[in-house]
């Protein structure tokens, strides 16, 4: 192998994989990357993609470094608890010292309809880092109206999923399920755990097809939706190569865009005194709050009665009080991103 020009030292290893090579080290380093959520899943890919060397990551977060991310988000350590900094702010600062050569933009925001076409804009890529399906929804369907190709993935205590959506290409996450689980009918890491080898495992098979998309490797990547269990150690494919054709989809194959529209996706207000937020479902549900309550035991003090779960946090301090519609009051906060991110990391979405 010839020398390597100075730029692409760093990438001998990566280059010497011959799926890879030279030709397809540049096109990586010619790739922008949006990376949604940079929380256990996207402090992973953001490493790894800034690692491997693409030129523009853009890391959107809405949250912050608590404690008990350390167990698993890998770029945030107890510095960045002690100083509260964003999580895209705190991802940023530690990859710019990985990495100097590769552009990162941090954005502390809540991706919603209203921001992910700017977001997404000159992008070759969106790669799935989030907790919430009402986001990878509003992915899917900017994914399908712009034409960038996306990686999903979800994990939960000892299991995790991943499958890439290629617009007109592959089966998109329409094609899987209609529609987001109802609020309540899910776990989630805060009611369930989840394990760092498991956030690992996943992340990594995301990476490994982001690094196939961006090198030019497109048909090498097989359409399947591959879940793991670490724990039992046990892993399948389930194919999905004709999904989209027998699926019918509202979204890859009829056009729908319901989420990027804005005409589904949680309703938040601020309420005005009380230092407040109300956040509501998409859609009106019918929770089991005996159920729920059972679910959050560990996670703060829970009182019920027929009508309303109330779930005392005490680090951060947070009153979130559930209604069996599906809506819920976060006091102690009037930051709407912040509240969203309470209900989704324990009721679900």
């Amino acid at each position: 192998m010839k020398p390597l020009p100075d730029e692409l030292e760093r990438y001998s290893r990566q280059i010497l994989f011959s799926e890879i090579g030279e030709d397809g080290q540049r096109n990586i380093a010619n790739s922008r990357v949006l990376l949604c959520g940079c929380g256990a899943l996207g402090t992973v890919l953001a490493e790894t993609m800034v690692r491997s060397g693409v030129g523009f990551v853009r890391l959107v977060d809405r949250d912050f470094v608590e404690v008990s991310n350390l167990q698993r988000q890998v770029l945030f350590d107890e510095q960045d608890v002690e100083s509260n900094l964003p999580k895209a702010v705190a991802g940023a600062n530690k990859l710019r010292r990985i990495n100097s050569n590769v552009t990162i933009e941090p954005i502390v925001a809540d991706v919603d309809y209203t921001n992910i076409r700017e977001l997404a804009d000159g992008v070759d890529l969106i790669l799935d880092g989030t907790d919430n399906f009402e986001i990878r929804f509003l992915i899917n369907d900017a994914s399908l109206e712009t034409g960038i190709p996306w990686i999903y993935a979800g994990c939960i205590g000892s299991h995790g999923q991943t499958m890439t959506v290629i617009p007109n290409e592959t089966a998109c996450l329409r094609c899987l399920m209609d529609t987001v689980p109802e609020p309540g009918s899910t776990e989630t890491c805060d009611t369930a755990g989840i394990l760092g080898p498991t956030v690992n495992v996943i992340a990594s098979l995301q990476a490994a097809n982001a690094l196939k998309l961006l090198a030019g490797k497109r048909e090498a990547i097989a359409p399947v939706l591959t879940i793991i269990d670490i724990w039992n150690f046990s892993l399948r494919t389930m194919s999905v190569k004709d999904l989209r054709d027998r699926s019918k989809c509202p979204a890859c194959v009829n056009g729908e865009r319901t989420w990027l529209s804005g005409q589904k996706g949680s309703q938040t207000s601020i309420l005005c005194g009380r230092n407040a937020v109300q956040v509501s479902p998409s859609e009106k549900t019918n929770l089991s709050l005996d159920d729920l309550s059972q679910k959050l035991s560990d996670a703060g003090k829970v009182t019920a009665n027929a009508y309303l779960l109330r779930l005392t946090l005490k680090n951060p301090d947070y009153l979130v009080t559930i209604f069996k519609d599906g809506r819920a009051i976060i006091k102690g906060t009037e930051d709407v991103g912040i509240a969203k991110a309470v209900y989704a990391r324990y009721i679900g979405n």
